[in-house]
């Protein structure tokens, strides 16, 4: 009888071994399948943030597209300012000899047509004179004090300046008044 005791002893503990290993082995199984479902999860926020990083970059380069064309011409205007700025003040100046009189209008028709043309395009002239002095706009190179005027006021434009369309091509340059109650005294 002993040995038939042993030998369900013997039984029982090989049971229970193969119960402890059945169960060792399904929590290897979960933890496998645990971490392959974690890798899973980690994977698709990976290509979830991609393909949203991939949209936002679509939407971006849409974006300048869109700005390069509609600012493709400022380069070109900003390049001819000057020269029309010259040809500009050559057709307003005054002269007696009635031949370049009839030569300055006819310049002065082309001057006004291609900055009709720059503006339809959407340049502007930035108004200075007269109006209180903007640093954005603006680029001041002499002071001037006359206590006649308000203080801050644009007296004078050396140079005009223009912006095309929301942007600044190129400051006005001016003179501005500016003066104080304490000038000439000793505080």
């Amino acid at each position: 009888m002993d040995e038939t005791k042993d030998k369900s002893l013997e039984t029982e503990e090989m049971h229970e071994e193969h119960e402890t290993s059945k169960k060792e082995r399904r929590n290897k199984h979960k933890e496998q399948v645990d971490a392959l479902e974690n890798e899973i999860k980690d994977l698709k926020d990976k290509m979830l943030r991609n393909a949203a990083e991939l949209e936002n970059f679509k939407k971006r380069m849409h974006q300048e597209r869109i700005q390069d064309r509609k600012y493709a011409s400022k380069s070109l205007i900003n390049d001819i300012l000057n020269p029309l700025d010259q040809l500009d003040r050559i057709v307003n100046m005054t002269t007696d000899n009635d031949l370049l009189k009839n030569f300055l209008i006819g310049f002065k028709m082309i001057n006004d047509q291609l900055f009709n043309v720059l503006q339809a395009d959407g340049m502007k002239e930035i108004e200075a004179k007269g109006k209180p002095f903007d640093p954005n706009v603006h680029h001041a190179i002499e002071k001037i004090e006359d206590r006649n005027q308000a203080n801050g006021i644009v007296l004078e434009v050396i140079q005009k300046g223009y912006t095309y369309k929301e942007q600044l091509l190129r400051p006005a340059m001016v003179k501005v008044n500016e003066w104080s109650e304490e000038n000439g005294k000793d505080k």
